[in-house]
């Protein structure tokens, strides 16, 4: 990967069509993509801002930003998201919804609207690095055989920046259909997938929460292959808000939910239900300051 990365560099050339790469023994055209992002009313307008900005500084820049907006959003939102609208007009489309749908249906929304045969994914609070969408565009354009691509993340706090740790994923597919029998093998905010294979199971469903691990799970139960690469691209931002939600009762009545819905689905055992489910009752029960370290020193490991 690295040695197409110097090539990419050294021999790009822009053209009508896209961006060219060559290697010593073959040339491969890198294929236009689209960023779809969702947004709603509790988003911080400077987050939104910053998220924007890392996907449209992009070393290999998109053909297309889809913003869904998932609901009335907040006066600074909208002006954020109509600045960004203006300066980049070319790029950008926004979609809104006039009520909040959640993640999953916005999503859905977005891909209808996405024009290109990639859609690259990213959270309104995050952070990608310049290099993240030509690593993964390199990565599926090389390998017409993946169907999804996705990075480790480095998470930070959002108050200070500093690095709280390294969120790493399984790499191949094979430890990747393992490791989804309990938990998401994919950091949501890193996913890039070709909007053909997400097109084939009917998109996102209407779950509130963990929609994504389930979408990914009917991916790979259709038969797609996915690929995670592995150095952190994305900075995921934490703060206590997170660990709040993650002890809630109607996130773990959720998660449960879904557990049980990817059983039912003939993809994991009763056991691989039931140990994930019993860790997250355990972090609902428990105070949040042992969520907070339980996700630190133990989850993390």
């Amino acid at each position: 990967m690295i040695y197409l990365l110097i090539k990419y560099r050294y021999l790009s050339a822009q053209t009508k069509g896209g961006i060219y790469i060559r290697t010593v023994r073959k040339k491969y055209r890198l294929p236009p993509y689209s960023v779809l992002m969702t947004v709603y009313d509790k988003e911080l307008p400077a987050n939104l801002n910053e998220s924007l900005e890392s996907m449209l500084m992009q070393t290999y820049p998109p053909d297309e930003l889809v913003l869904v907006c998932d609901g009335k959003l907040t006066c600074e939102l909208n002006i954020i998201a109509k600045s960004f609208e203006s300066e980049f007009k070319d790029i950008i489309k926004i979609i809104r919804i006039d009520e909040n749908v959640g993640a999953g249906m916005a999503n859905n929304a977005g891909i209808k609207a996405c024009r290109c045969p990639i859609i690259v994914k990213m959270d309104s609070d995050d952070i990608s690095l310049p290099d993240r969408c030509a690593k993964q565009i390199i990565l599926l354009a090389t390998h017409p055989e993946l169907d999804i691509v996705g990075t480790f993340i480095e998470e930070f706090n959002g108050e200070t920046g500093e690095t709280v740790s390294i969120k790493k994923m399984p790499v191949k597919q094979e430890q990747i259909l393992k490791y989804a029998r309990r938990r998401n093998p994919f950091n949501r905010q890193t996913v890039a997938f070709r909007k053909s294979a997400a097109e084939s199971i009917g998109g996102y469903s209407d779950i509130r929460s963990c929609e994504d691990y389930e979408f990914i799970v009917r991916l790979l139960q259709s038969g797609a292959v996915g690929q995670n690469i592995p150095e952190p691209l994305v900075r995921y931002r934490i703060s206590d808000e997170n660990f709040k939600k993650r002890g809630s009762w109607k996130y773990t009545k959720d998660f449960i939910k879904v557990r049980r819905i990817i059983h039912k689905a003939g993809f994991s055992s009763f056991t691989d239900m039931l140990i994930p489910c019993a860790i997250q009752l355990g972090l609902f029960i428990m105070p949040s300051g042992f969520t907070r370290f339980a996700y630190k020193k133990i989850l993390r490991k």
